[in-house]
C-alpha cells in the first residue's frame, strides 16, 4: 500500500512536470492566440520556453548574438519567447522607450523587486513620476557643480595610486609586477566616488586596494564582505534565469538549493543587499547626529525648501542601493572601455592629448571640470566608446498595455513583452556606418550628431532614461581627462583584449596596462 502510494505521487508529478514543460507549451503554440507565430523565431525553442533565452543570458553575450540573429535572418523582429519580442531597427526605440510609448517596465522589475520599488524597478507610472519629481533636485545641474569637489577628492586619491605604480619611464625594464589592473583600480575610485556623492561617505578602498567593506544585517550585526565582488555576483545569478517570470521562483530556489556552480553564486551575491543596507543606515545615523551633509541622502530626507519627505526607511534603503548600484558599475565599464579603445588607437589619443593640452597647465593634477566640460574632441571619444561597447547592451524589457501597441507599424498585442538592445541600435550601419569601427570623429560634425543622437541610448531613452546620466559623464570627463593628460600607457600584453560577460550591464574583467608619467618635466 505504501510503495502503491508513492508510485502514485512519483505519477502524479511526472504527469504534472509533462503538461507543465511539454503540453502546455505545444497547446499554447498552436492555438497561437496572439498571433506571434508569424515572426522568425530566434531559436526552435523560443516560442515554447523562456528557457532558452535563460540558456542565452548563461552564455554572457546575449546583445550581440541576438543582433546578430536578426542581421543573419533578415528579420527586425524576432520571437525569443513564448511571449516575448526582440526588435531591432532604429525605429522601435521610440515606439518601445521614447516619452509617448505606451509601454511600461516588464514583469522582470516585480520578480526582482525588494520590499520597496525604487526609481529603477517602479512599474506604476504615477509612482514612478512622483518618484522622479522628488529626486530630480538631486540630478539638478546645480547640485553637480556642487559636488564636482566630491568628484576632485576622489580623483586624487586615484593619481595618487597611479603615480606610486607608474614605471620610470616608456623604454624602462619591465616585469609582470609592473602591470595596473585599470578596470580593477576605475572600480574602486567609482565606488568611492558614488558613495562620497551619495551619501557623503569616504571609504578607504583606494588606500587598502580591495572592495573588503562593512556589511550590515537588519538586527544590527556587522561583518566584512566584498562589494564589486557580491554586486557583480548578484547581478550574474539574477540576469541568467529572471526570464522565465513564471518558473522565477522556482528555479532561484532551485539553484539557492542544488549543490551547483550558481549555488555558490548566490552565496558569494549574498552579502550585497547588506552591504548597501550598511550604507544608508550609516549615514541615518549621521543625519540623526545632526550632521548638516549635502548629498543624494539629503534630497531623500527633505525637498529643496528643507521640509521633510517622510518617505519609509525601506524605501530611502531601495533609492540608495540602487544608486550606489548603478553609480558606480555603469561609470567604470565605461572608463575601462574607453581607456582599452584608446591605446589600442595611439592616434586618436594623440588627438585627445592635443586637445587636452590647449587648456590644462602642468599643474593641474586633476582636470578642473570647467576646463574640459565643453571640449569637443573629449565628449566624442566618451561617446564613440559608450556606442561601441555599451555599459548596459540589453534591452530594457518593456510590456505592451492591455489594449496593444504599435511596434515598427506592426499592431503588437497587449501585455507581450518586447524589447531592443541597446548594442543593436548602436550598431546599425544605417545610423552608424562602419559600426565596429572606433571613430570619436563621426561626433565632432554638428550635423551629423544631431542625426544620430536620437538613436544614441547609452541611458535608455524617455521617461525611463537614466536620472544619473549627468553625474557619469561629469565623472568620466573629469577622469579621462585627468590620466590622458598626466600618464601614458600601454597594454601589458600586446593584443589584449579585455574579457566581458553581460549581466544586466557588461562585467569587465582585468586590463592590465603598464603606467608612466608624461613630459620632460617629469
Amino acid at each position: 500500500m505504501v510503495f502503491g502510494a508513492i508510485s502514485r505521487e512519483v505519477h502524479g508529478v511526472l504527469f504534472l512536470t509533462t503538461t507543465r514543460f511539454f503540453i502546455v507549451p505545444i497547446v499554447r503554440y498552436l492555438c497561437n492566440a496572439k498571433g506571434l507565430r508569424k515572426y522568425h523565431n530566434y531559436s526552435w525553442l523560443s516560442p515554447l520556453t523562456d528557457l532558452r533565452h535563460c540558456y542565452l543570458s548563461s552564455q554572457g553575450r546575449r546583445s550581440r548574438d541576438l543582433t546578430k540573429a536578426h542581421v543573419e535572418r533578415g528579420a527586425s523582429i524576432l520571437r525569443i519567447g513564448p511571449n516575448a519580442l526582440s526588435f531591432n531597427h532604429p525605429d522601435a526605440i521610440k515606439d518601445i522607450y521614447g516619452h509617448r510609448t505606451k509601454c511600461v517596465k516588464d514583469v522582470k522589475e516585480s520578480i526582482l523587486a525588494g520590499t520597496h520599488r525604487q526609481l529603477f524597478d517602479v512599474i506604476d507610472k504615477a509612482d514612478h513620476a512622483r518618484k522622479r519629481k522628488l529626486l530630480s533636485a538631486a540630478f539638478a545641474t546645480k547640485n553637480l557643480e556642487n559636488w564636482e569637489y566630491k568628484v576632485n577628492y576622489t580623483s586624487h586619491r586615484l593619481v595618487k595610486v597611479f603615480d606610486e605604480r607608474c614605471v620610470k619611464s616608456a623604454g624602462a625594464p619591465r616585469s609582470k609586477d609592473d602591470a595596473v589592473d585599470f578596470n580593477h583600480w576605475i572600480n574602486l575610485w567609482t565606488i568611492e566616488a558614488i558613495n562620497f556623492i551619495a551619501l557623503s561617505s569616504k571609504m578607504d578602498l583606494l588606500d587598502t586596494g580591495t572592495d573588503w567593506v562593512t556589511a550590515e544585517r537588519l538586527d544590527g550585526t556587522c561583518y566584512r564582505a566584498r562589494y564589486r565582488h557580491s554586486q557583480n555576483h548578484n547581478a550574474i545569478v539574477k540576469s541568467v534565469f529572471c526570464w522565465d517570470y513564471d518558473l522565477w521562483p522556482w528555479i532561484a530556489w532551485i539553484t539557492q538549493s542544488v549543490p551547483s556552480k550558481w549555488k555558490q553564486l548566490w552565496k558569494i551575491s549574498a552579502p550585497w543587499g547588506d552591504i548597501t543596507y550598511h550604507q544608508a543606515s550609516e549615514r541615518l545615523r549621521r543625519y540623526k547626529a545632526g550632521e548638516q551633509l549635502d548629498d543624494f541622502f539629503s534630497c531623500l530626507m527633505n525637498d529643496k525648501n528643507g521640509a521633510p519627505n517622510y518617505l519609509e526607511w525601506g524605501e530611502i534603503v531601495a533609492e540608495v542601493s540602487a544608486i550606489i548600484d548603478a553609480g558606480a558599475e555603469t561609470t567604470a565599464i565605461a572608463l575601462s572601455n574607453i581607456m582599452e579603445l584608446l591605446i589600442k588607437h595611439p592616434a586618436k589619443l594623440s588627438a585627445l592629448r592635443d586637445e587636452l593640452s590647449n587648456v590644462l597647465d602642468d599643474d593641474d593634477v586633476v582636470a578642473p571640470f570647467d576646463k574640459v566640460k565643453d571640449l569637443p574632441y573629449l565628449k566624442a571619444c566618451l561617446d564613440e566608446g559608450l556606442r561601441l561597447s555599451p555599459p548596459t547592451s540589453s534591452g530594457l524589457p518593456r510590456r505592451t498595455p492591455p489594449e496593444g501597441a504599435s511596434i515598427l507599424g506592426e499592431w503588437i498585442p497587449g501585455d507581450t513583452s518586447v524589447s531592443m538592445t541597446i548594442y543593436g541600435a548602436h550598431h546599425d550601419p544605417s545610423i552608424y556606418p562602419d559600426p565596429d569601427v572606433f571613430k570619436p570623429e563621426r561626433w565632432m560634425d554638428p550635423a551629423e550628431r544631431k542625426r544620430m543622437e536620437p538613436y544614441f541610448i547609452p541611458f535608455s531613452a524617455g521617461a525611463r532614461g537614466c536620472i544619473g546620466r549627468n553625474i557619469s559623464y561629469l565623472e568620466q570627463i573629469v577622469i579621462l581627462a585627468t590620466i590622458v593628460h598626466r600618464y601614458d600607457f600601454a597594454l601589458a600584453t600586446p593584443n589584449f583584449v579585455a574579457e566581458r560577460f553581460e549581466a544586466f550591464n557588461m562585467i569587465c574583467g582585468p586590463l592590465p596596462i603598464i603606467i608612466w608619467r608624461r613630459g620632460p618635466q617629469w
